[in-house]
């Protein structure tokens, strides 16, 4: 028995280790040697070395290994592969890799994401921020937006056409602003603080627009006419990709059009494309001026080449373009934003519309994939980062401000709770928002991550503005001039539904895309294995296999020696309030490598089509990103120790998450018995990880109540303004009144409570107070100012029947 231990004892450390195969099979051998000398020979010691001459001496020559090993696993896994469709393949291989591959594999590089630099603004993006983006936002009153006009007042659309905000992705030279990733994501973030309408409005151009497109793949001629127009605002853009009858599986677009000859601007013989489509929910598309339109190319001339069937492909249409119809708009849940329907009836352009002219037809679905991620990855966090920053600060000063019992709401601990779920998500929020934004500026195309960010982003803003309104109460619910939330509540599902439902993000592309573009082994194994040169890909495939099984090894002694020590030996980065957890991300990133390779193994292609398992899969993956941007966004703030309350809440809970995804994972898995086994080797005390205590509840909820730097920290980058009579200004001049009389009312409590003063109200017993010296004249002024605006911070607007009726659907 001892014996056997010390061999489980070498094996665990030769794979911990990642020895090579060659030191392997020596140091076995020297064990094996050992042991053959203390047993003195024997049956079992002859079969031993039986064993291992069978098993090592063709492992450690390649032509031998390949023949007996390699050869037949290649012949198993091959009609394994799951048929992938091409705009699957050109998804796949959109843009790159960057820390969610260090995730995956189970042993993440801390210096990738610690060396980093810092998101910052430079001074003229700082400038314009503070100066044309703090103007538009106190131009825009959301209530007469959203129920009187139903779109953005005239002078507003000016305004933002005048300073260039829908061309801030555009270089200089073609008369854009071109800010950095972060500017965009600032300014987006400030204006959804005021108005989603506004918000939308600009951020469209600037990630799902044409000009990205443009950018990344136009003819210089198409450059040098739209940019600078775009830039300006004489040109309106909107990207008409989906239609009725496909939404997220792009290969199943009806859109057609047909290579051939035709008329065109007093020409007899123009070749181009005779086009037929039929659009909805495209944002700006009824006042669009440009549509970006993607659709599927046929040639069955074969004009420009030998293939009928081309491909998606993406051109740029003037909407004067003869036979296009700008239809109605929709009205998505009373938000104003423009938003409709298109569509085009036998709509002839020549072929230098198409984005890049005649050499990227076909590939329009790669455009696509490699351009609009990373306006997944800045617009929509933007705007979620601003609503939860808004929601914290102002709900925050509402539990502070709102009384019941005499205590202020934020008091009691049936509020702290909601209360600290908006601080701490806010928290996570922006780290995730801020450090992906960075990586974009650091020359980083993360598709994967910026799926993570999405969905992640917006359904964690679905619930700090849902624990907004809980705490809001009837404030809430009733729509007005006064009520900052109920529009914000109104639109959250537009969020959640834009640039790929959230329910396909989480279940198809975070971990069925990850799972391979992210995975250090899978592609090159399917590459392999797709290689038509059998020899070729035998060698390909032979050495990637070996490769994947030491890492597996590896991964298993890491996973059991991280679990029984909780990852206590485990060098990483950070501070003695950070270092903890960032060997918890490293000990669940191995358990999360570790099971998706068991998955993977015993799912092969139907893996595909498990949607509750690559869910899953994806939240723990989700997660651990979460954590991993907190931690470098608390490093680059200075780690500052006021914030420790918002680190610890937003790193457990992300880490109970990612666990209780993992665990859930092993219920799912066939074969059961070895999916146990493994859960015991990752988890052999248990579940490590809790989610925030009530301590750390009532510290993150108490954040929210008083002013702080972290306060400022937190919401920093919104909207905030004290005019009493604007519907965030009033809960902010509230607050801050409120907060100075505090001092005040608490004297006056203590001398009712000795009896000095009547019982009753505040501004019942002022008189008395001040007569028997208890308060000063000044002090009562405080208290009175205080009350004053108190209520006016919790008053809620009302309307005649006549106004009610009045306020219909007028567009």
């Amino acid at each position: 028995m001892i014996w056997l231990i010390s061999l489980f004892i070498l094996a665990g450390v030769l794979a911990y280790g990642r020895a090579s195969l060659r030191w392997t099979t020596l140091v076995v051998a020297g064990w094996l040697g050992l042991f053959s000398l203390a047993q003195g020979g024997g049956n079992w010691v002859f079969l031993l070395w039986v064993i291992f001459d069978a098993v090592f001496i063709p492992l450690n020559v390649p032509a031998i290994r390949k023949r007996l090993f390699s050869r037949v696993i290649f012949k198993v896994m091959k009609p394994m592969l799951p048929t992938m469709s091409q705009t699957e393949r050109e998804a796949l291989e959109a843009g790159n890799t960057w820390w969610d591959a260090e995730l995956f594999s189970g042993h993440p590089d801390w210096k990738v994401l610690m060396d980093l630099p810092a998101a910052k603004l430079s001074a003229e993006e700082q400038a314009f921020i503070d100066g044309p983006v703090e103007t538009l936002c106190s131009m825009l009153d959301d209530w007469d937006i959203t129920h009187n006009r139903f779109d953005l007042p005239s002078e507003v659309w000016d305004y933002i056409k005048q300073h260039k905000f829908c061309g801030m992705i555009i270089p200089k030279h073609y008369g854009g602003l071109e800010f950095s990733e972060y500017a965009h994501s600032e300014v987006v973030m400030k204006i959804s603080s005021r108005s989603s309408t506004a918000a939308v409005t600009v951020m469209v151009p600037n990630s799902l627009g044409p000009a990205k497109l443009l950018l990344a793949y136009g003819t210089e001629q198409q450059k040098n006419h739209y940019l600078p127009r775009l830039a300006k605002g004489l040109e309106i853009p909107a990207f008409a990709l989906t239609g009725p009858h496909a939404g997220s599986d792009a290969g199943a677009m009806p859109d057609t059009g047909i290579v051939c000859y035709d008329k065109f601007k007093g020409k007899d013989k123009v070749l181009g494309i005779r086009l037929n489509w039929d659009k909805r929910y495209i944002t700006l598309g009824p006042v669009a001026t440009v549509l970006g339109l993607a659709f599927k190319l046929y040639d069955p001339e074969r004009l420009i080449g030998d293939q009928e069937n081309i491909g998606i492909t993406v051109a740029l249409i003037p909407t004067d373009t003869a036979g296009v119809s700008i239809g109605k708009r929709h009205f998505p849940l009373d938000s104003a934003f423009q938003n409709g329907p298109n569509w085009g009836k036998d709509v002839f352009i020549p072929l230098d519309w198409i984005i890049g002219g005649a050499e990227q037809v076909g590939n329009g679905w790669k455009m696509l994939m490699q351009c609009l991620a990373t306006g997944r990855a800045v617009s929509l966090p933007a705007l979620s980062t601003g609503a939860s920053k808004m929601v914290s600060r102002n709900t925050g000063a509402y539990a502070r401000i709102r009384k019941q019992f005499n205590l202020p709401i934020g008091e009691f601990e049936g509020i702290e709770e909601p209360l600290s779920r908006i601080a701490g998500q806010t928290y996570i929020i922006d780290a995730a928002r801020k450090v992906t934004a960075a990586a974009l500026d650091d020359g980083q195309k993360p598709s994967v991550i910026s799926a993570i960010i999405k969905y992640e982003l917006t359904e964690r803003m679905r619930r700090v503005v849902n624990d907004g309104m809980d705490i809001q109460g009837g404030s809430g619910i009733c729509l007005g001039p006064k009520n900052y939330l109920g529009r914000i509540y109104q639109v959250i599902p537009v969020s959640i539904t834009v640039e790929g439902a959230n329910i396909l993000t989480r279940t198809m592309m975070i971990f069925g895309q990850g799972a391979v573009r992210c995975h250090p082994y899978i592609q090159r194994e399917m590459e392999a294995l797709g290689n038509e040169n059998s020899e070729q890909a035998l060698q390909q495939f032979d050495q990637v296999l070996f490769e994947h099984i030491g890492s597996v090894l590896h991964n298993l002694a890491a996973g059991f020696w991280l679990g029984l020590t909780n990852a206590r030996f485990v060098e990483v980065p950070g501070d003695q309030h950070s270092r903890r957890y960032f060997r918890q991300i490293a000990r669940l990133s191995i358990g999360f490598a570790l099971v998706a390779d068991f998955a993977l193994l015993t799912l092969g292609g139907s893996l595909k089509r498990k949607e509750r398992i690559s869910g899953r899969f994806a939240d723990v993956l989700s997660n651990l990103y979460l954590c991993s941007c907190v931690l470098k966004n608390y490093q680059d703030q200075g780690s500052p120790q006021d914030d420790l309350p918002l680190l610890h809440w937003a790193c457990q809970q992300t880490l109970h998450r990612a666990q209780q995804s993992l665990l859930a994972i092993f219920h799912t898995l066939p074969m059961r018995i070895p999916a146990y086994l493994l859960r015991a080797v990752l988890f052999p005390s248990g579940k490590p990880y809790s989610p925030p205590a009530d301590h750390l509840i009532h510290q993150t909820a108490g954040l929210l109540l008083e002013n702080s730097p972290t306060r400022d920290r937190l919401t920093h980058g919104i909207y905030i303004n004290d005019k009493p009579d604007d519907v965030t200004g009033r809960i902010e001049v509230a607050f801050q009144v409120v907060l100075a009389a505090t001092p005040v009312g608490a004297k006056i409590h203590a001398a009712q409570k000795q009896k000095q003063l009547p019982k009753g109200g505040v501004l019942d017993v002022l008189e008395a107070a001040i007569s028997q010296a208890i308060i000063s004249k000044k002090e009562a002024e405080l208290i009175v100012s205080a009350e004053k605006a108190r209520f006016a911070a919790i008053s809620v607007d009302d309307f005649s029947s006549e106004q009610l009726s009045n306020g219909g659907v007028k567009i």
